[in-house]
């Protein structure tokens, strides 16, 4: 993977709410692969599977839980990441129609964040 990307406009940075940073950590690893780390200030933070985005998981936020904003998370397959965003304890809001023009759903993870998946037709 080359260096991250540094470009005005970027998204780069997310700092997560969540009531249990390790559930938070294992939840985000195991269905997103997103590469967990603890930071030399004794945080963990994350990487996304990209590389490009990182960010904290944050005990002292409350969780967004508001549809006003919604973050996506792309995946390879809508239908099999539900199935293990359940698996790994998080709940689907907005069932996924694998036949809809946009392929996506909503989840809600084990901190009670309301995220989106979505799948790239091509």
């Amino acid at each position: 993977m080359s260096e991250p990307v540094f470009a005005h406009g970027k998204i780069c940075y997310i700092q997560m709410p969540s009531r249990n940073v390790q559930e938070s950590a294992d939840f985000f690893r195991t269905v997103f692969g997103w590469n967990v780390r603890n930071r030399g200030d004794g945080e963990v933070a994350f990487d996304d599977a990209t590389g490009y985005v990182s960010g904290i998981w944050d005990p002292a936020r409350a969780a967004v839980d508001d549809p006003s904003m919604i973050i996506s998370i792309m995946v390879d397959d809508a239908v099999a990441t539900s199935a293990a965003i359940k698996a790994a304890g998080g709940k689907i809001v907005d069932t996924v129609d694998p036949a809809a023009r946009e392929v996506h759903g909503t989840f809600r993870d084990p901190s009670g964040n309301l995220l989106s998946i979505y799948q790239h037709r091509g």
